[in-house]
């Protein structure tokens, strides 16, 4: 095959674009970059090789080479792992080859534009970092176990790059940076020395260099012959220590190297918010480090984004991404599990039936929990600011993890009617300071605390000094079905069923004042029912309202607005449902509409008036009216007759 110049996809012109000439603040990345998609090739075939030895080609003498070349001004990263074919290196280096990339995009131009940080590698295009310092970079590469020829891949960054086959003796990749004139320090021994044990020490296969010393000639004794003068000596040298971090003890590792591991793992420029290290003995036997990050990856939330957890066995890789080990609300945690009692062998059907992956993970879980608890009861503050980060997913955990559900009904937080905006109250905190008068835990569901504190569900909460918490997550909707009760209370939607929150005296009292609202209204709520028939399940009277003149309301166990519009969202069938439409008995309103009545059954303005508080209580729900249009004529003819007397 001849050489072939292609274009890159655009995505990945313009992530070369942001990588040339955006100002990192470190470049020093490229080679922990390079040095880790090297180690990950190794890994891949050690992985392959326990079901298919060929492919080693009798050479499993695993290492990393770093060649400076000082007079030719290049830096050459050699691994002799799986290799690539022609096609993978289209696929990996060409496009990127995912959904979102949009999105990475738009993320990574505002971090590049505000603080710079080191987000190469954090969508697995830690290749790209070698335009950070070189100028052109060529790639030679052979897949493993192959006969077919090799490949070369070769750029610029200029938005174009060529490929040809190639013959190559050996399998495994050799990619050749030629670095710009000012750049040129990273062909130094030192520099390459300082980068490879800060960012790469705790690699489990050797990265090697060799390295010239001059010295004095020796004798067959080991002693120095005098007079001889000096020779130049070249030998391979080891960077890296090689020690699983993992497999060493608390006390021997130091915080600086925990979060440089963890930026190795994670491609996260930031230091974790927690660090998990421990070892479990007995029925179960691993050792695990883990991590919670900081802050939010920017594509948790996507469908086809990989998650879990780095999985071992006896030090030998098996897999990069072992979703069996972490459930899907911690996804957002990184980290590294080395089992003793998994077969080598394991296959990807064998980790999703086995029971001793099934223990580790309870024991993950229950170790971040506990850490998380522990958080929380001793930095509240410090809880909050990881909360707002990830306390979206860990809600989902009430939902879908109930062995956990206890201990995470209280890590969850919400703000409510008795925290400023930004604050939050635990549900242990919230049943902690409810008057001796309230019996049920309250709480809206909506898209946001500004919208929910407008609403008029929560006028005799307020007046009775109930404090009702505020769920503008779209999964608190699944939440509350899990979580009925908490200590003893149950929970209750405000904005659904039936509302009983008064002494007895006050329940006569509002009996009474109700039967005689009913009399003196029954023709116009009947006239009201046959006019919304189609629209609202019931017209009744509310104990909810104090000011505002209506709200509409959902059965006990039916669909209110927020959950209809998040259905939506999510392109779903929502079945058609009619809410009830409760009336304040004490609002003017009824008044007017019931001496217009009085005065002429018959009266168009009825319907109006109906058609008026209906569409109102769907505005201050957050609900689009049918007829805008209509809404807004008959409120201007309102407001002339007002000014008109």
């Amino acid at each position: 095959m001849s050489k072939t110049t292609k274009q890159f996809q655009t995505e990945v012109q313009q992530l070369l674009d942001l990588v040339i000439h955006s100002l990192y603040s470190n470049r020093d990345i490229f080679l922990r970059e390079l040095i880790s998609n090297a180690s990950d090739a190794i890994d891949k075939i050690r992985f392959e090789a326990h079901s298919n030895e060929t492919i080693l080609e009798g050479n499993s003498d695993w290492k990393i080479k770093l060649i400076p070349d000082k007079d030719a001004g290049t830096l050459t990263i050699r691994d002799n792992g799986i290799g690539m074919t022609m096609a993978e290196v289209e696929e990996n280096i060409g496009t990127i080859a995912r959904s979102g990339t949009k999105a990475f995009m738009q993320t990574l131009k505002e971090k590049a534009s505000s603080d710079n940080p080191e987000l190469i590698g954090q969508f697995g295009v830690g290749f790209y970092a070698s335009f950070m310092v070189a100028d052109k970079v060529t790639l030679f590469t052979r897949t493993a176990g192959s006969i077919e020829a090799g490949c070369c891949w070769e750029s610029t960054g200029d938005g174009s790059y060529t490929i040809e086959e190639c013959s190559r003796e050996r399998r495994g990749t050799e990619i050749i940076l030629h670095l710009k004139e000012e750049f040129k320090e990273y062909l130094d021994e030192w520099k390459i020395r300082s980068i490879v044990k800060k960012y790469s020490d705790y690699i489990q296969y050797p990265v090697v260099m060799d390295v010239t010393r001059t010295e004095v000639p020796k004798g067959v004794d080991g002693k120095e012959i005098e007079g001889a003068g000096t020779i130049e000596k070249t030998e391979e040298e080891t960077l890296n220590s090689m020690k699983a971090i993992w497999a060493r003890s608390k006390s021997d590792v130091t915080e600086e190297e925990y979060n440089e591991f963890y930026k190795h793992i994670s491609h996260d420029f930031d230091a974790p918010f927690r660090t998990i290290h421990f070892s479990a003995e007995g029925t179960s036997e691993f050792k695990a480090l883990v991590y919670l990050p900081a802050r939010k990856p920017f594509d948790m939330f996507f469908a086809d984004r990989k998650k879990g957890l780095q999985l071992y066995v006896k030090r030998v890789f098996i897999t990069d991404k072992c979703e069996e080990l972490i459930p899907d609300y911690l996804r957002f945690v990184k980290g590294v599990v080395d089992s003793s009692d998994l077969p080598l062998n394991v296959s990807r059907e064998l980790l999703q039936e086995d029971a001793q992956i099934r223990r580790i993970q309870k024991n993950l879980v229950g170790k971040i929990l506990s850490t998380l608890a522990e958080v929380k009861e001793k930095n509240a503050e410090e809880y909050v600011t990881f909360w707002k980060e990830f306390g979206q997913v860990i809600k989902e955990g009430v939902h879908f993890d109930f062995a956990n559900k206890e201990k995470l009904q209280d890590l969850i937080l919400f703000e409510s009617t008795g925290t400023e905006n930004g604050s939050f109250v635990s549900l242990k905190e919230y049943v902690a300071r409810m008057p001796e008068a309230q019996k049920e835990i309250y709480f809206i569901t909506g898209t946001s605390r500004e919208a929910l504190e407008q609403s008029p569900h929560l006028e005799v909460f307020r007046s009775k000094g109930f404090e009702v918490l505020f769920m503008t997550d779209p999964v608190d909707e699944w939440v509350v079905q899990a979580l009925t009760e908490y200590d003893g209370k149950q929970l209750k939607a405000v904005d659904r069923g039936d509302i009983s929150i008064d002494s007895e005296e006050e329940k006569k009292e509002k009996e009474k004042k109700r039967e005689e609202a009913q009399k003196e209204f029954s023709d116009l709520i009947s006239l009201m029912t046959e006019r919304l028939k189609d629209k609202v399940k019931e017209v009744r009277f509310s104990n909810r309202l104090t000011d505002s003149a209506c709200c509409l309301v959902a059965d006990e166990h039916g669909m209110n607005a927020n959950m209809e519009r998040i259905m939506k969202a999510l392109n779903q069938s929502v079945p058609e449902s009619k809410r009830i439409l409760e009336l304040n008995p004490d609002h003017p309103i009824l008044k007017v509409m019931a001496d217009l009545h009085t005065a002429d059954k018959d009266a168009p303005a009825l319907g109006d008036y109906a058609d008026l508080l209906y569409d109102q209580a769907l505005l201050t729900e957050g609900s689009p009216i049918k007829d805008p249009l209509r809404f807004t004529r008959m409120v201007s003819e309102l407001m002339v007759k007002a000014a008109a007397k």
